[in-house]
């Protein structure tokens, strides 16, 4: 016995007795009631058991990020799916609208759950190598993985007509537009809470708009809600690569009740608002090569025609205040027709918090790559999505309603309708 126990510690690698991190401040939540009866009524409840099952076939590290990235992006299409009408809801009379984007946040979070615990007695999992598993699964199961724009449509979504050329039938070249979304958050608020911005990218990931100048196709992706996250060029690693090649990026986030708002300015500064995993961050955005890092950024987009458009039921403005600590002096000001010369950011037109992050690193990055002057991108802001009257206490509320629903499907509905009018505008 003792020769044998000593063959099969020698057959496992001294990294396969490294503890697996505990699980997330975002993944204990996923005890609750109310992330427990959405993963049921969606039927994504099913998802982080296969998961585990799949992984714990693996027979090689190899072998288990094949199954992290597989399921990880079949994570994603089906949530995709889903969203446009394709496969089954659920099943059954107690299933969620196909809108909904919380299905898809609290199936990836059963499997990170499941991957941070999981402990191969094959082989061993050092823990740098469990943090890249896990940020495989978070990139393919977030959309990252699946931006390509290809020439030829994927099966269901040839609705264009496009060939392998990347033209339409008239012969006009498809049009290219990225968005991208965010996950839900506030969720020790409210546990039930959807996010629009989230929805809208599944709702519109590979579809078609018509615009004035032809078919665009859409191509999107979901972001965390968690600072250190994008420290790590989250953001910049995802759209580096696909800016260059598109007509038009928009990032999306939840914003003000009853309004949209496309954001002029973007500022360089972390206002400290915790994250989903309760962790604040103040301080000036880190980024590469800070000592070229500009205080502000601003929108390309076209926010004049945008805002004079009849995209949807909600109002559309042009948001150009910030807070800024004026140069010479310490104490920040509200500017409401923009930032003044040599200030220093201390709130863009979005606020200081992740949303506001994520438009200052996209245009950051359009304008490092030399893309200002031609390349329409910036940050629009949707209405806050509220549940409906008599359904607004997270301790006695549904986790859905029927006005709640209208609000959603309306939002991603005007979403779509900014865009054709930004497309446009391009003419």
């Amino acid at each position: 016995m003792g020769v044998t126990l000593l063959l099969s510690l020698a057959a496992v690698p001294a990294s396969a007795a490294t503890t697996a991190p505990a699980a997330t401040a975002e993944e204990q939540r996923l005890d609750r009631a109310a992330p427990q009866e959405i993963l049921r009524r969606s039927g994504f409840d099913a998802v982080a058991p296969q998961f585990a099952r799949a992984l714990g076939r693996a027979h090689s590290y190899g072998e288990a990020k094949r199954v992290v990235e597989r399921q990880g992006e079949a994570l994603w299409r089906r949530a995709v799916d889903r969203a446009q009408g394709r496969g089954p809801a659920a099943g059954g009379t107690d299933e969620l609208s196909r809108d909904d984007d919380r299905p898809l946040y609290w199936a990836r979070l059963g499997m990170t759950r499941e991957l941070r615990q999981w402990e191969p007695t094959r082989f061993g999992v050092s823990q740098a190598q469990h943090g890249r598993l896990v940020r495989a699964l978070e990139d393919a199961s977030r959309g990252h993985d699946s931006i390509d724009f290809p020439r030829k449509d994927r099966a269901g979504k040839d609705g264009a007509g496009k060939d392998r050329s990347g033209k339409d039938r008239a012969g006009h070249r498809i049009k290219r537009i990225l968005v991208t979304g965010f996950d839900p958050f506030t969720l020790d608020r409210d546990v039930r809470i959807s996010n629009p911005s989230g929805a809208t990218a599944l709702a519109l990931d590979g579809t078609v708009i018509d615009t004035a100048d032809g078919p665009a196709r859409v191509e999107a992706a979901v972001f965390p809600v968690r600072w250190d996250d994008f420290a790590k060029g989250t953001v910049e690693r995802t759209l580096r690569s696909h800016l260059p090649r598109v007509d038009l990026f928009t990032t999306i986030s939840q914003g003000r009740a009853g309004r949209f708002d496309i954001e002029r300015t973007n500022g360089a500064w972390r206002g400290g608002f915790p994250d989903n995993e309760n962790l604040s961050r103040t301080q000036t955005v880190p980024v590469t090569d800070p000592a070229t890092q500009p205080q502000w950024t601003s929108t390309t987009l076209p926010y004049k025609e945008i805002v004079s458009a009849e995209t949807g039921r909600f109002p559309v403005y042009d948001n150009t205040s910030v807070t800024e600590i004026p140069a010479g002096q310490t104490a920040p000001v509200v500017r409401p027709e923009g930032p003044t010369a040599g200030s220093t950011a201390r709130e863009g037109g979005g606020g200081n918090y992740l949303s506001n992050e994520i438009a200052y690193r996209a245009t950051l990055l359009r304008d490092r790559l030399g893309l200002h002057d031609r390349l329409p991108g910036g940050h629009v802001h949707t209405p806050i999505l509220q549940f409906g009257a008599g359904n607004t206490d997270p301790a006695t509320g549904k986790i859905t309603d029927a006005e709640f629903v209208r609000n959603r499907l309306d939002i991603i509905a005007q979403v779509r309708g900014i865009l054709t009018t930004a497309m446009d505008a391009r003419r």
